[in-house]
């Protein structure tokens, strides 16, 4: 088992039919952490709210995650709008604390403002209406993900992500990542800190934009992704397979710079 001093997932969507849980229960026996963020929309209310779908691979994640603190990681829970009812229950509850950002110090010394990246996307804050609508037809498309999936399976062929591919290749889309990247930096900071990581968007990312460092730790619905910290402080992207008929895969895709 791989051992790192801090890890970072987000948007995992539990509750929904597109969430990868057998793939994250997976990355979770393989790694472990001293301490594990969970980057907002762990728990996706919107979607259950609509319908229940909780299969006992959902439940085994929160088992898992719940296991892994009992045992001494500390768990630390962003809240993203997914799940925005728990912005009632901020706190401490045994080895999980409830917050809505946080300041992680790396062991290289560099400052880290953790958040779920919600705050600053205009049509959540602004058109709550439109974005569920979105949300919607986001879970449209995923089932036709599903169903694309499907037929690749039965010609041999590995996970590809649908959803990911229009995201990439519609201007527009790209253009809403661009903006929303500028301005996490530009909040960012405000607080007086080296970095930013986030999730929200669903686009695993590391890039330096005007001198800070921003993060994007990715999904559980598309990417599979999360970032780590090494013992010394350098921080790793690490995308791990979705697809739990195939061979499992575990890429290091980009070692982050210490500066």
């Amino acid at each position: 088992m791989a051992h790192y001093r801090t890890g970072w997932i987000s948007d995992v969507h539990l509750g929904t039919r597109g969430c990868k849980a057998e793939a994250l229960l997976d990355f979770l026996r393989v790694h472990d952490f001293d301490t594990l963020y969970l980057v907002g929309d762990l728990i996706d209310i919107w979607a259950l709210r609509r319908g229940i779908y909780w299969p006992q691979e959902h439940n085994d994640v929160i088992q898992k995650l719940l296991r892994k603190g009992r045992k001494g990681t500390e768990i630390i829970y962003i809240i993203g709008n997914h799940d925005e009812f728990l912005r009632s229950f901020y706190g401490n509850f045994a080895s999980v604390t409830l917050q809505k950002n946080a300041i992680h110090t790396t062991a290289d010394g560099r400052r880290i403002l953790v958040m779920h990246g919600h705050e600053l996307d205009t049509v959540v804050q602004n058109l709550g209406w439109l974005a569920h609508v979105g949300d919607i037809g986001y879970v449209l498309l995923m089932r036709c993900n599903g169903l694309v999936n499907f037929f690749r399976r039965r010609f041999g062929l590995g996970y590809w992500s649908l959803s990911a591919y229009v995201k990439a290749e519609v201007k527009n889309v790209v253009g809403f990542i661009g903006k929303f990247e500028e301005s996490i930096v530009r909040y960012a900071r405000e607080h007086d800190v080296d970095a930013v990581l986030c999730g929200h968007i669903h686009t695993p990312a590391t890039r330096r934009i005007d001198g800070i460092d921003y993060y994007n730790t990715g999904d559980w619905v598309e990417s599979g992704t999360a970032i780590v910290e090494h013992s010394d402080g350098r921080l790793e992207l690490i995308r791990h397979s979705l697809d739990i008929d195939g061979p499992v895969e575990r890429e290091s895709l980009l070692e982050l710079s210490t500066v």
